[in-house]
């Protein structure tokens, strides 16, 4: 598709408006009315198409997100024949929702829709709700009036969000009606709280591994952490206070279970089954994290994928070790980690060019041609560097210690067994957006390790494995994207320029995304400019979106991301260069490069 071009609706039954790309393996399909949305939604999550992952529906839109670029295809073709049936409550889950309507903001609400407080709260709980969709964080699912007598109201927006709002605050804006179910930032009109806890892991089943994968399309789901899920049919209940202090009470209580099986939560250093601990971190670094391939098919939830940023590195680093391909390892930022050996091990490092260095242990010595009995003096052998990319042998009592790297930003360790890590949602990955998944690695904490692998150390899972990324040099690295969803938000001259300058990493990126702004020594180098007017309803967004504020300085999701954005996206970045983005360090140059969603050549 030509930049600029907006994209054609295409005959795709009764509701679908049209579809748009976003990248090679999602598409988004736009819809008149949020009724459309759920009926759509419902269907295409009761039953999906061939290798979806992912659905995730917004005020007009569904993004669905595929394995594949062939189920794409194969998707368009089925889209263009779906026949999409009326919305249907009558078999959706029912929610009791307990409301104390002492919110901040409701008298001044009620008076700027020229109602009573009386009014509004008998407004809010005299009509059925429905769970529209998720997206803002965990937990936090949208739910819109529905049913006959449905009846909503344009409720205006904070003019100034609030930079913490209360867990468990039950909010409007515009016809949405929602609750909060984590402190977090928010613009929304606040009338009062719930006792009841939106988000809890302990409501998933232990094992969630088929809501993880990636192989999704089965329609299998665990159970649900969210007390609200789209398609959910909702009721608020007015309370009395009382009710709040009872729930405190309860989530007292709670806070000492763990999330999977209600039984209390091993301390850190304690044993987890039979495992002795393998490592002790001495230091964690900047910042180092349990990873693996994330979490699919939760986004409706508000749960972004996550997972190990540079994918190539950490599959890479398991071959090495013997390990299968989807197998727990560290993610280190920077440098700073420091792990000793409490038994023999055999570790690999690949991702960020980052020197290895082994110490031995104070005990240890060369003690070759020494007499029997004689004094063995402390800290006679030297350090030594361990390889990057191959094997290597970390004795007891040995220390590794990752140095600052000279190309990248993420090194990916990974020990023959794998680290060990409490699953949440079926991921041992941490998310730093949501707080999901394992902490941070701390000082003094025990690392264990799994069992021996069957096959032996640099023996592939299957055939070949693909190389880990080249790390990106200090010149300029190309990263190769495709345009959409929302190119046609930019002229076809502004579309083109995001091609011909180059753009510079800010200190403002993490897993989150990378915030990237023009080189200010390019005279000619200036910010994107918009040619749509108005403001974009959220939508769902992907791994790789080059989404684009108002200031017109691109920001690239990486893993974290949140769920839906409301700013357009000009384009999508390839699977394949995302390694290649996670290693980007600030003040690197980028230029981006537009290519062909099938077959990856770049667009004339």
């Amino acid at each position: 598709m030509a930049p600029g071009a907006a994209a054609a609706p295409e005959q795709t039954g009764t509701l679908i408006r049209g579809l748009r790309e976003a990248g090679p393996r999602a598409l988004l399909l736009e819809f008149a009315t949020l009724d459309d949305v759920l009926a759509c939604h419902q269907q295409l999550t009761t039953s999906p198409l061939e290798g979806q992952i992912d659905a995730v529906a917004a005020a007009r839109t569904i993004l669905l997100r595929f394995s594949c670029r062939a189920s794409v295809r194969a998707a368009r073709e089925a889209l263009a024949v779906l026949q999409i049936g009326a919305f249907s409550a009558g078999d959706a889950r029912q929610v009791e929702l307990e409301v104390v309507y002492d919110g901040e903001d409701l008298p001044a609400l009620a008076e700027t829709l020229g109602m009573s407080v009386e009014a509004l709260i008998s407004w809010h709980t005299g009509q059925s709700w429905t769970g529209a969709f998720g997206g803002f964080a965990p937990g936090f699912t949208y739910c819109v009036p529905q049913g006959e007598r449905a009846q909503a109201l344009a409720v205006p927006r904070r003019s100034t969000p609030r930079t913490a709002v209360p867990e468990s605050s039950v909010a409007l804006a515009g016809e949405f009606s929602a609750v909060y179910p984590r402190v977090s930032p928010g613009g929304w009109q606040l009338i009062g709280r719930t006792p009841q806890v939106m988000w809890d892991l302990s409501r998933a089943e232990q094992d969630a591994t088929s809501a993880g994968s990636e192989s999704a399309g089965t329609g299998e789901q665990p159970s649900s952490p969210a007390l609200v899920s789209p398609g959910d049919a909702v009721r608020y209940r007015a309370v009395a206070p009382e009710a709040i202090e009872l729930s405190g009470r309860r989530r007292a209580v709670s806070a000492t279970s763990s999330p999977s099986d209600g039984k209390s939560s091993p301390k850190q250093g304690e044993k987890v089954g039979q495992e002795a601990p393998a490592l002790t971190v001495l230091s964690p670094g900047l910042q180092s994290l349990f990873q693996d391939f994330g979490r699919g098919g939760l986004s409706d939830l508000g749960v972004s994928r996550a997972g190990v940023a540079d994918e190539a590195a950490a599959l890479q680093a398991n071959r090495l070790v013997g390990n299968t391909a989807e197998t727990p390892v560290l993610e280190v930022l920077h440098s700073g980690l420091q792990l000793r050996a409490e038994r023999d091990l055999v570790l690999a490092a690949s991702g960020a060019e980052s020197e290895l260095t082994i110490t031995p242990d104070a005990g240890s010595s060369d003690s070759d041609g020494a007499a029997p009995g004689a004094p063995v003096p402390a800290r006679t052998a030297p350090s030594r560097t361990a390889p990057l990319r191959a094997p290597f042998l970390l004795v007891a009592g040995e220390t590794l210690s990752v140095g600052a790297p000279r190309r990248g930003m993420r090194t990916v360790l990974a020990v023959r067994g794998g680290f060990q890590a409490e699953p949440v949602l079926g991921s041992v990955s941490a998310d730093t957006m949501s707080g999901l998944g394992p902490a941070p690695l701390q000082a003094g904490q025990s690392l264990r390790v799994g069992p021996e692998p069957a096959r032996s150390v640099g023996e592939p899972e299957s055939g070949d494995w693909e190389p880990a990324a080249e790390i990106p040099d200090a010149g300029p690295v190309t990263l190769r994207f495709t345009y959409g969803p929302r190119e046609d938000w930019f002229s076809s001259a502004e579309a083109r320029r995001l091609t011909e300058q180059d753009w510079l990493v800010t200190q403002e990126s993490n897993r989150i995304g990378i915030r990237l702004d023009v080189d200010p020594e390019d005279a000619q180098a200036r910010a994107l400019e918009r040619s749509a007017e108005g403001e974009l309803p959220s939508e769902g967004v992907v791994r790789g979106s080059l989404q684009m504020p108002p200031a017109g300085r691109p920001v690239l999701f990486l893993n974290d991301h949140p769920v839906t954005g409301g700013y357009p996206v000009i384009g999508v970045v390839i699977d394949q260069d995302l390694p290649r983005a996670a290693q980007l360090a600030p003040g690197q140059s980028i230029r981006l490069a537009a290519v062909d969603p099938d077959t990856l050549e770049p667009l004339t």
